[in-house]
């Protein structure tokens, strides 16, 4: 551990917090209908793909009507990627000849992109073709995004409304998301990448003479445009099977600062966008410091365990921290501050393989996706899975004082309590589920790249990550298999849909709701007593939940290395 490395985590928190009120600011906005500096340029065209969509801006939909609306779309997208897939290798854009995607892979990719996973059992470069890259890939990855945000802004208008019936219109959000914000950031995210050293081409893949005489055909396409969204949007998935460990993905210290300060930047945003539109700021950076906390607690512990190195290696004098699977170019910090935040924010891109990490390290990025995509999180998804906590919260409160809890003059009564917890609870019911079941079929147990604890860890990673629509993997795991294919494509549409649909039931019953005018008993939510709660509630929900099955994997694992204890790999 060194001064420079806590001064970047430093700066990095810097940037966050600089940042969020300037673009929760324009995202508000945005969502309110306001002229913007680009509404000169952006209107008519928005104003054209309503006339052509048949889209009313001024009609609003009910919270069910909103809800249906994006599922359809979703199905609508599904069915799109999956038949671009299939005939790959009889459609343009592919200089490189590749064969149509088997079926079941096909299914996991597509349920993986429209959840906003972007989980892959395979490697992009010698599986997808150009035009499956960029109509396929990057479409999904704005469309993913975009409903991620245009969710949570139904939830805060729930929260911010008062005695209606309508939470918005998925049309017009979708529509606003994409077009004011993420397609004007990641145009000159792109470039920016270009100019770092992104290819950004359509030209076919380039064959190189090795300094041994060898051929080596070098990877390439239209990168830059994928990578911008890729990290912005907080999908995850690379153009290369090495994700942004591969220098045509992450090439500088600079491009990786940034990209990581990109996965951050919408998410922490929505905070402000949610302070902002309920007539208090301070309840957004409570938020937002709730977030902090366990986001500064996470990457503190994993800098500290990978900067430690292997105890059994340390016993060998093979000191100096734990540099397996981790790029020189990035270092340690830029590795283990990368991961925490990528899992934290639900992005799955990594520059170093979380398979390589330390027992205790690695367990980091996976307590920061079973907490519930909460710290920061998914763009949008992290905002109301954070919000379904504060409700708890607000009802543990309530009941500490003997009184009906309310939060931003919303009353919280049992329907918004019994939808929370269901939502929160959908997804250890899948990740724990599955990983069960993995654990009895032999194929799947087979598919394993290591024995012992760190082996279960790897599959229970997986699993987790799917489930908690993350994308990021342990790398040690062969799951392009056809039970981990259909089971995780289950995994992550019950992960992302099954725990919308509550959610959304929350939103329409709160918008219904009259404001209730903050008196003598009412719990404070804006300081240091909420910020503790809401951690606490947390911590504790997620301990009771994931603990046992943490015992068997990375806790298991790290008191056998303290016992002089060590698994061979397969």
């Amino acid at each position: 551990m060194t001064i420079i490395g806590w001064v970047q985590i430093l700066l990095f928190c810097v940037i966050i917090i600089a940042i969020t009120p300037i673009l929760g600011a324009y995202m508000t906005r945005v969502f309110s209908g306001e002229r913007t500096l680009l509404s000169p340029i952006l209107r008519p065209i928005e104003v054209a793909i309503y006339k052509v969509a048949g889209v009313n801006e001024q009609s609003e939909q009910h919270a069910v009507t909103y809800t249906v609306g994006m599922l359809l779309f979703h199905v609508g997208g599904f069915l799109i990627l999956y038949a671009l897939m299939r005939w790959q290798q009889w459609l343009p854009f592919n200089p490189t000849e590749q064969s149509a995607v088997a079926p079941d892979l096909s299914f996991n990719t597509s349920v993986s992109f429209i959840t906003n996973t972007n989980w892959q059992n395979y490697g992009g470069e010698s599986t997808m073709s150009y035009l499956v890259q960029m109509l396929g890939l990057t479409h999904q990855n704005y469309l993913s995004a975009a409903t991620g945000i245009a969710l949570a802004m139904a939830l805060i208008r729930g929260f911010a409304r008062h005695s209606v019936r309508t939470v918005g219109n998925f049309w017009v959000d979708m529509t606003r998301c994409t077009l004011y914000i993420l397609i004007p950031i990641c145009m000159p995210y792109a470039l920016f990448l270009v100019w770092q050293g992104i290819p950004q081409t359509l030209g076919p893949y380039v064959d190189a003479t090795t300094l041994e005489g060898a051929k080596q055909t070098i990877a390439i396409g239209p990168v830059a445009s994928q990578i911008a969204i890729k990290m912005l949007g907080t999908n995850g998935g690379g153009f290369f099977n090495a994700n942004a460990a591969h220098p045509f993905e992450n090439p500088t210290a600079l491009s990786n600062y940034v990209q990581m300060i990109s996965i951050f930047a919408l998410g922490a945003a929505l905070t402000n966008v949610f302070g902002r539109m309920v007539g208090n700021q301070r309840q957004g950076w409570a938020i937002l410091s709730v977030m902090g906390v366990l986001f500064i607690t996470g990457v503190s512990f994993c800098y500290w365990a990978e900067a430690h190195g292997n105890d059994a290696l340390n016993a060998l004098g093979l000191t100096g921290g734990n540099m397996e699977g981790k790029e020189v170019r990035f270092g340690i910090i830029g590795s283990a501050l990368f991961a925490v935040i990528t899992t934290a924010a639900s992005c799955g891109a990594v520059n170093a393989m979380h398979d390589s990490f330390t027992a205790l390290g690695g367990m980091i990025p996976l307590i920061n996706i079973q907490l519930g995509e909460v710290i920061v999180g998914g763009v949008g998804a992290g905002m109301y899975g954070m919000l379904l906590f504060v409700i708890i919260s607000i009802f543990v409160a309530g009941l500490m004082v003997g009184r009906t809890p309310e939060y931003v003059g919303k009353k919280i009564e049992a329907k918004e309590v019994k939808m929370a917890m269901l939502a929160i609870l959908i997804l250890p019911l899948m990740y724990l589920g599955w990983t069960a079941i993995a654990m009895l079929v032999p194929s799947a147990v087979s598919a394993m790249g290591n024995p012992g604890p760190h082996g279960f860890t790897e599959v229970l990673y997986a699993y987790v990550s799917q489930d908690g629509n993350n994308g990021s993997a342990f790398a040690g795991l062969s799951a392009n298999t056809l039970f981990y294919n259909v089971s995780g494509a289950v995994a992550m549409f019950v992960g992302r849909f099954w725990m919308i649909i509550p959610t959304m039931a929350i939103a329409g019953s709160l918008a219904a709701k009259k404001t209730v005018p903050a008196s003598a008993g009412t719990f404070p939510t804006t300081g240091g007593l909420f910020v503790g709660l809401v951690v606490g509630v947390i911590v504790i929900v997620g301990g009771l939940t994931f603990f046992p099955a943490l015992a068997l994997g990375p806790i298991v694992e790290q008191l056998s290395i303290n016992a002089g204890t060590l698994f061979s790999a397969n």
